[in-house]
């Protein structure tokens, strides 16, 4: 899956909520789907069950352009997008995996020092009737093999489960915070997008920013906006 792809999602989710204002900005809106009524309950499977390992996500992340206005919208700098997502998060030894509902995306946070590290976005390929773990794959007591779509990625890509080890904890939906800060010049023909920053809260509270320029996350200090 390729950032561009990511950014062309939400540049077609957020151009359908464009409305009229004033000519000194421009307001984009990321529209979400319908929020569940209830959080889902962690993930988590028996050691050993039938089933067989599911095909891997190949991810091929490609840092370009951000979500641009429409023609019609006004030609200056764009606010920033501030809304509630539905999301699914897993916890591991050395890192995390978010599922985005808007996208259908799984963001991978793999850590190379603590709090800093590389940001990769798939497509979520698991498609119900798939087997949703590996049973010959046995976790250590207290840790977690990731099934159905997290599972995909960890199972089928070396450099993700060797870099994020095991999960420490099951899978858990929750309704989470997100900001998109666009970038970008405004020149003489009106703007012109340049790479942003995501923000997305954790269920624990945290706030990671997710860098488009060099596909790169941070956890960082800030207030629930």
């Amino acid at each position: 899956m390729r950032l561009n792809t990511l950014a062309c999602a939400l540049a077609l989710l957020m151009a359908a909520a464009l409305t009229a204002c004033q000519p000194e900005q421009t307001i984009i809106v990321m529209v979400v789907t319908a929020t569940p009524t209830t959080e889902s309950q962690p993930t988590t499977q028996p050691a050993t069950s039938g089933g067989q390992a599911a095909p891997s996500a190949t991810p091929a992340p490609v840092f370009t352009q951000s979500p641009v206005p429409t023609a019609s919208a006004p030609s200056a700098f764009p606010t920033p997008t501030v809304r509630e997502i539905y999301v699914a998060e897993q916890v591991f030894q050395q890192g995390r995996m978010f599922w985005l509902e808007p996208t259908r995306q799984i963001w991978v946070l793999l850590e190379t020092s603590p709090g800093v590290g590389v940001w990769q976005v798939y497509d979520d390929r698991f498609a119900e009737g798939m087997a949703e773990f590996d049973p010959s794959i046995v976790a250590p007591e207290g840790l977690y093999q990731p099934v159905r779509g997290f599972g995909l990625i960890w199972r089928g890509n070396p450099e993700v489960r060797d870099t994020l080890g095991w999960a420490t904890d099951g899978e858990f939906g929750y309704i989470a915070n997100y900001e998109y800060q666009p970038a970008g010049d405004l020149t003489e023909t009106g703007y012109v997008a340049g790479p942003g920053f995501h923000f997305l809260r954790s269920q624990y509270g945290e706030w990671f920013r997710f860098n488009e320029v060099n596909g790169t996350w941070q956890a960082v200090n800030r207030t629930t906006p």
